[in-house]
């Protein structure tokens, strides 16, 4: 007896990949439950070869469940990651629970199909039109099964017929129709996984990950955009799992309307073929006997936010009204489209779920990535917007102890959610008191019960800390504190309790609860986000914080960081002090803005006098290292420094500085400049800003050596990489010592020290918005020390070069702002010169002369 095949071609790729699947064909008509088993191992190799061919990286002892997250973090289809996770939850309840029968078989007999389609056209063949699916034998399968079987046999013929007149189609078709071998001997050498096809998939595996950049980077963008071609029975069978996974109880074959299915008490049910007046709509939800919700489910390539038209004319010929109604011509409150395609910015339209509530006229449709919860949509239908927003003009203010410009933050806010806008900013000066706003903000949100729960996102989590304090010490009416009031959940707790009216969680951990577990955290978890300093991409040329280094870049972490925030349906509303470019393109133009100099002039932060420039001759003029001379290297990994013959010339300019290249000389007399102006016993902290960790670790002991009669705890590292930052962090804002922090990209965000009166700048940056972050950490009032301004020391001319660009300048009246300048001189070495022409900087200027104790050290 010779079988059909539809997965003959894999082998092309690698036999495994063919011979996997057609093993699940063969056990399908008298063991599903193998049929499943066989399927879920098809995926996992399917899994790494996408792996190799994207260059995602997966460590080698993550599972299959891993490896389809480092998937869908790469950009893999998000269709596509469903598929995979389709074949893995089915194959793991074959092994773990021995279900799976012929129904479940073959609607995963069809998934692995299409992804073997999906997987031959992301290499080079984008228009590949693969053949009718070739159904297995039915064998003991149930007449419901039999009848599937029986359709798409007579689909396949009717495609064989179409191709006898292409030539094409009909050598598809015969690729498709290869036969596996007719005798038990062959079908039991396929069955054995022999060390030979181990070996044989491992060297291809490897081989794809040669691939060249370029060839990846085409795969890539293929593996994003091609989705799986499905029909509209698999259509439905995934929308199933959907609603399934967020609580609904579902079978579009078995509970329908036709079948005798019914609303029942205390349920939450998605009906099938429900009729109306003007036809059956695709799916009804019901919360136990009240319908809430009409579902279109169209076919897999149809524009989904079209079809919400479809919904709408159900939901007007709908021969029952949900209590609260009618709105209008509508019966139902909440309409629903989709094709079954995961969402995807890119094609928004043709992607996702769209939803609508016809409840208020002004209210639009929107692409969700997921399915409401039966307690999400029940909260949402018992929820009063206008009642909501009618609560909050009425409210007053007086209680909060706001200052007139967080008020006006406030009502602009308020006025944009009750406008409709679903992204908004709010610009505030860094030092303005950001947190507070938003802290009154949310309790007259949640007062007023215009949203159900709110996440208050920080980036850090030495942020979160200090978010979760003012929190506790946020005082109410009746001098009650917000937490006394409402349930607020700490960094590390998981999920909010139903009662849990505010989260607090870091983006990480964000991003791992909607887009890393398994199921997804629900869209409806959160109906309002926060997201406090909101200005992420700042640092594309600084270090990467503790919580973003489990991505590969910073573009890795932005994207991340969008797609969860799209993951919720939820209003967004971001916070900073520095909007950039991207910020804006996530949440819109500024709904209110305060900026700096304004704040300056009120009296609510305080200005800087003029930058003392500390200028060097090795900054000013760079380093050379001449043609046939000695560079030394450092190596960080391995702590070595190796040395090399140079046959060229190589110069370093202030660009480089700190960062490529080490000289211990140049930071030495810097450190012996600013003992002159510094002084660690007074009140008044320093904040030092250095290029990398170890560039922080020697200034820390350059600091300390000229400042030797200081204890030893009034300098010290802050940096993510420090023991127990977040303990130096509150001693450095609470107690005296210490007094003086050298960090590199850490404190630059949110930490509140309002006692920093000094910053030096050590390190160069690119980016505007980390600049005036850096600035901004010496911006807030301190009155305990009588603090009238703040004070620079430039070394690497970054104030300078910033200028131009920065918002954060002196507020001085009938007068200039100038660099003061402190000329520094160094001496060379052997090895290495200095160019000759140093800029004067007047006969009055401090000089320092730098000792020749060590050389240059370029690091790897």
């Amino acid at each position: 007896m010779s079988l059909p095949t539809n997965f003959g071609f894999l082998a092309t790729y690698d036999p495994r990949l063919a011979a996997l699947p057609q093993r699940a064909e063969l056990y399908f008509a008298e063991d599903p439950n193998t049929s499943l088993i066989k399927l879920r191992q098809y995926g996992e190799l399917l899994a790494s070869h996408v792996a190799a061919l994207t260059n995602t990286d997966v460590p080698e002892a993550e599972n299959f469940a891993g490896t389809v997250h480092a998937l869908r973090r790469n950009g893999v289809n998000e269709q596509v990651i469903q598929g995979f996770n389709e074949l893995r939850h089915a194959g793991n309840d074959a092994v773990h629970g021995f279900s799976g029968d012929h129904r479940e078989a073959l609607h995963k007999l069809k998934i692995a199909f299409g992804m073997a389609t999906w997987f031959h056209r992301i290499q080079g063949h984008p228009d590949y039109r693969a053949a009718a699916f070739i159904p297995p034998e039915p064998g003991s399968a149930g007449p419901l099964v039999a009848a599937q079987i029986e359709q798409l046999k007579q689909e396949l013929e009717k495609a064989q017929r179409e191709a006898q007149n292409e030539a094409q189609l009909r050598a598809q078709a015969e690729l498709q129709i290869q036969h596996v071998a007719e005798t038990a001997a062959t079908w039991q050498a396929l069955a054995e996984d022999t060390d030979a096809e181990l070996r044989h998939s491992r060297e291809l595996l490897e081989a794809a990950r040669l691939h060249p950049a370029q060839q990846v980077a085409q795969v890539k963008e293929q593996a994003a955009t091609q989705s799986l071609p499905l029909d509209e029975a698999d259509t439905r069978v995934l929308i199933d799992r959907q609603l399934r996974e967020a609580g609904w109880t579902v079978d579009s074959l078995a509970l329908t309307h036709a079948a005798g299915t019914r609303p029942q008490k205390g349920k939450s049910m998605a009906i099938a073929e429900w009729p109306t007046t003007k036809g059956p709509a695709d799916y009804v939800l019901f919360l136990g006997l009240t319908p809430v919700a009409v579902v279109e489910a169209k076919r897999h390539n149809a524009n989904v936010m079209s079809s919400l038209e479809q919904s709408k004319r159900y939901s007007e010929a709908f021969t029952e009204t949900t209590p609260g109604g009618p709105w209008g011509k509508y019966q139902v409150p909440f309409l629903f489209s989709t094709n079954g395609r995961a969402y995807l910015r890119q094609l928004i339209e043709k992607s996702g779920i769209w939803f609508l509530d016809v409840r208020r006229p002004q209210n639009r449709p929107t692409a969700l990535e997921g399915w409401f919860t039966p307690d999400g949509l029940q909260a949402m239908l018992a929820q009063d917007l206008d009642d909501a927003h009618a609560r909050l003009d009425k409210e007053g203010f007086a209680y909060l102890n706001l200052r007139d410009y967080q008020i006006a933050a406030i009502r602009a806010t308020e006025q944009a959610i009750e406008a409709g806008r679903t992204e908004i900013l709010v610009a505030m000066a860094t030092g303005t008191g950001k947190t507070r706003t938003a802290i009154a903000l949310i309790y007259r949100l949640l007062k007023s019960k215009r949203f159900r729960r709110i996440l208050f996102l920080v980036d850090r989590t030495a942020l979160g800390t200090q978010s979760l304090e003012a929190f506790e010490h946020f005082r109410l009416e009746q001098n009650q504190k917000f937490t006394d009031v409402y349930d607020v959940k700490k960094l590390g707790d998981v999920t909010p309790d139903p009662t849990t009216r505010v989260q607090v969680a870091t983006i990480q951990a964000t991003i791992r609860r909607a887009l890393d577990t398994d199921p997804q955290a629900p869209i409806d978890l959160y109906d309002c986000i926060i997201v406090d300093e909101c200005h992420r991409g700042y640092n594309l040329d600084g270090e990467l914080s503790e919580l973003e280094l489990e991505f590969r870049n910073e573009a890795d972490y932005v994207s991340q960081y969008r797609r969860a925030l799209d993951h919720f349906h939820a209003v967004r509303i971001g916070l900073t002090a520095t909007p950039a470019l991207h910020t804006t393109q996530i949440f819109g133009p500024p709904a209110f803005l305060y900026s700096y100099r304004q704040a300056v002039i009120d009296g609510y932060l305080v200005d800087h006098e003029p930058p003392l420039q500390i200028v060097t001759r090795l900054a000013q003029d760079g380093m050379t290292w001449e043609a046939n001379s000695v560079m030394e290297y450092y190596d960080p990994k391995t702590k070595e420094t190796s040395s090399e013959l140079l046959p060229d010339e190589v110069r370093i300019d202030l660009e480089k500085f700190n960062r490529v290249v080490y000289t211990e000389n140049f930071n030495k007399v810097v450190c012996q400049e600013l003992a002159r102006h510094l002084d660690p016993d007074l009140p008044g902290k320093t904040l030092v800003f250095c290029s990398t960790d170890q560039h922080a670790d020697t200034v820390v002991r350059l600091l300390k050596e000229t400042f030797p009669h200081t204890p030893d705890d009034a300098i010290v590292k802050i940096t993510g990489k420090a023991d127990k930052p977040l303990e130096h962090i509150k001693r450095y804002k609470n107690e005296q010592y210490p007094s003086i922090a050298v960090t590199v990209d850490l404190l630059t965000t949110g930490i509140d020290v309002p006692s920093i009166s000094h910053l030096v700048f050590l390190r160069r940056v690119k980016s505007r918005i980390l600049y005036q972050q850096m600035i901004g950490r010496a911006t807030r009032l301190c009155p305990d020390i009588r603090k009238q301004c703040f004070h620079i020391y430039d070394a690497v001319e970054l104030y300078k070069d910033m200028d131009e660009f920065s918002e954060m300048k002196p507020v001085v009246v009938n007068l200039k702002p100038k660099l003061r300048a402190a000329v520094v001189r160094t001496q060379g070495r052997t090895g290495c010169r200095w160019r000759r022409g140093a800029r004067a900087a007047g006969d009055d200027a401090p000089v320092a002369r730098e000792s020749q104790s060590t050389r240059p050290i370029f690091r790897r």
